[in-house]
């Protein structure tokens, strides 16, 4: 039960150390890209990449090329998809969602907030961790499509164009 042979370690090491070796090539050959903040589907790739590595690692019935080109597929995958995302904003919409207004010219907006399943103390939380004391401040808080909160901050002389892909509900305060 603790152990079951010298053979079976051995493999788990060897095929452990080359997976990790092509795993590590693979990454840096798709880009930068592959590694950015994660989107539903990166996070998609990144549990399948785990499990693929695992597999490969424990299981003997998987050979290395085998779970080395599973791997690739998903690596490539992910990298396809990200040039889908590029050019077609269909595809981007499709994949990532759009980013959420939650907090707009001193308004909590209570519906969409409920939507993204967001509460006012984490909007709070996220004005907090740009240093700010005061939500008069703020002009919106935006949940973007990674799920990080972006906190836009008020000026005398503003032009919101960071804003201008986020919806604003009817109703709104608009200066």
């Amino acid at each position: 039960m603790f152990f079951d042979s010298w053979e079976g370690l051995l493999r788990v090491l060897i095929m452990g150390t080359l997976t990790y070796i092509a795993l590590i090539v693979l990454l840096r050959a798709s880009g930068k890209r592959t590694l950015s903040k994660m989107n539903m589907f990166d996070f998609v790739i990144t549990v399948a990449l785990g499990s693929a590595f695992a597999t490969t690692i424990l299981s003997s019935d998987i050979h290395l090329v085998e779970g080395v080109a599973a791997l690739g597929l998903l690596i490539y995958l992910q990298f396809f998809v990200a040039w889908l995302t590029v050019r077609y904003r269909w595809f981007r919409q499709l994949v990532k969602g759009e980013p959420a207004l939650l907090f707009y010219d001193g308004d909590y907006l209570w519906q969409s907030m409920r939507k993204e399943r967001v509460t006012a103390d984490e909007i709070r939380a996220a004005v907090r961790n740009q240093g700010l004391a005061d939500m008069r401040k703020v002009r919106a808080v935006v949940l973007e499509t990674e799920g990080s909160m972006t906190v836009v901050t008020s000026s005398e002389h503003e032009h919101v164009s960071a804003l201008q892909d986020i919806e604003i509900p009817p109703g709104s305060s608009d200066h």
